[in-house]
């Protein structure tokens, strides 16, 4: 077979062979005999033996049959070829109807082609083939986010189809400065992977450091965001997240004015969005769909809940444990007269509360939905009741640990949420062992170590550490759009204006 090495990497490369079916050959054993290899032999333009190579599945038949094959069958006159495939440019120019046809002269081009949904196109005697555009599978169709769904706003989407999820975000942003680059990573899964941003908005140094670490990514496969997220990230040793992701549409349009930047991993719905701070984790697409006071009362909602959802426990567990003497008299006699006849310490207590709950919460997600409804009624009704009645757990308890379960769903992403439950546990067990005085140690080291993050350089306490008072509007409350006339300057973007600035009025 023809082979060329090349001199300076010492790779080995396989040209197409004029021979035909040697290239068959060839693909079939590359490709282990798979049935969905197809190879459909046919004479070209009634003139020249040739094959048509495609995995069945990857492929529009439509565009196969209508676009690519009754093209080629056709009869025509043909001008003379003097050069050595410019047979190949004349199909490639005036015949073959498809919007994506280039040519290629290796065997690892053709392999990597059908994979990825081409069709490939090879004559005999020619060491050239076609690449012809042609994919097309199942997709999921746009449907409504499921984990972060809205009242009021968009209901759609993203799916699994990276093309699908590019427009929709075109769709958003109509303008030619929204730039999308494309690479492949995974050397096995050579999964496609883009990102989104608006040029003359964006911190190029942003995009230019983002480039540097997804291109230093060396990993066999890529199968969803997540593994994108464990490279890009500026710190490893957190349970934070300083990666926000999103299945939303707006949200990643949003982000894109405001001069962040998105990534896009083909085969899963959710787009990462960087720089992330510490507050876009409490921000709901619905905050801006609202008025402004309604959204600023909302927000407001959402960092009490994640400061009832991280607290609750080890303040009860220090209160009971430690500082009686801060409860009112007769509550204190109420809770002493519950806690009576349960045998384990406030601690222990909550323990055994805090891990059912989290069972149960990892039951609703993996069992199956139509018996998910009876688990729940069951895991807090019938267990919490009998908890009770036995004497295993307090009522004071139970209250505690339900309570703090519904706050934590108020935080409207996920990692966030995940965050405070770990660190509920530390708090918990501080709690019992220093009172207020563990809760507090806990609260300082949590604190500094949010203030020493970065994502992407960009403080993750940001705006409020360091200060920064014109990023304010947008924090614990959201003033109203007309006031909102600047980008954050977190993002450091060129652009800062995203409202021509209010004219002064004129004094008479």
């Amino acid at each position: 077979m023809n082979m060329r090495i090349d001199a300076q990497s010492h790779d080995t490369t396989q040209h197409i062979n004029p021979n035909l079916s040697q290239n068959i050959e060839y693909c079939k054993e590359m490709m282990g005999n798979s049935n969905d290899l197809m190879i459909r032999p046919f004479q070209c333009l009634h003139k020249w033996p040739a094959v048509l190579l495609y995995i069945d599945g990857l492929v529009d038949v439509q565009i196969l049959n209508q676009a690519i094959l009754e093209s080629l069958l056709q009869r025509r006159e043909l001008p003379d070829f003097s050069a050595d495939d410019e047979h190949l440019i004349y199909l490639q120019n005036d015949v073959l109807a498809a919007s994506e046809v280039l040519l290629i002269e290796d065997m690892d081009d053709v392999l990597n082609a059908m994979i990825a949904g081409f069709a490939i196109l090879l004559i005999e005697g020619s060491v050239h083939g076609l690449k012809i555009g042609a994919a097309g599978w199942e997709d999921r169709s746009v449907g409504e986010p499921i984990s972060q769904t809205v009242v009021r706003g968009p209901m759609e989407g993203f799916n699994e189809n990276l093309r699908t999820n590019t427009a929709m975000i075109r769709r958003k942003i109509r303008d030619s400065r929204l730039w999308i680059e494309e690479r492949e990573i995974g050397q096995i899964t050579k999964t496609r992977v883009a990102v989104l941003y608006l040029k003359d908005t964006v911190n190029n140094d942003v995009v230019e450091e983002l480039r540097k670490r997804l291109d230093q990514i060396d990993i066999d496969g890529i199968l969803e965001g997540g593994y994108i997220e464990e490279f890009v990230q500026d710190e490893t040793r957190t349970i934070f997240p300083t990666v926000y992701n999103s299945e939303r549409p707006d949200s990643v349009a949003a982000a894109l004015l405001e001069g962040r930047v998105a990534i896009i991993v083909d085969g899963t719905p959710f787009v990462l969005l960087v720089p992330a701070l510490f507050v876009h984790f409490f921000q709901s697409p619905e905050d801006y769909y609202q008025r402004a006071d309604i959204s600023s009362l909302i927000r407001m909602i959402r960092y009490l809940a994640f400061f009832i959802a991280l607290l609750a426990p080890s303040f009860y567990i220090a209160i009971s444990t430690f500082h009686q003497e801060m409860l009112p008299t007769n509550l204190l006699i109420s809770l002493a007269a519950q806690r009576e006849g349960v045998p384990f310490p406030a601690f222990i207590e909550a323990l055994l509360m805090e891990l059912t709950y989290e069972i149960l919460r990892e039951a609703g997600i993996r069992i199956p939905k139509t018996v998910g409804q009876a688990v729940s009624i069951v895991g807090t009704l019938v267990i919490g009741q009998a908890a009770v009645d036995a004497g295993v757990v307090s009522a004071a308890m139970v209250i505690i640990v339900s309570i703090t379960a519904i706050s934590s769903y108020v935080i409207p992403e996920n990692g966030l949420s995940i965050s405070v439950r770990i660190l509920r546990f530390v708090l918990m067990m501080l709690a019992a062992a220093f009172g207020f005085y563990g809760i507090l140690i806990v609260l300082l080291i949590t604190v500094t170590h949010l203030c020493t993050l970065r994502s992407f350089g960009v403080p993750y306490m940001s705006p409020f550490a360091p200060f920064i008072q014109s990023d304010l509007k947008d924090t614990l409350f959201r003033v109203p759009w007309p006031n909102m006339r600047t980008r954050p300057q977190s993002t450091k973007s060129p652009n800062i204006n995203r409202q021509p600035p209010k004219k002064k009025k004129q004094q008479r």
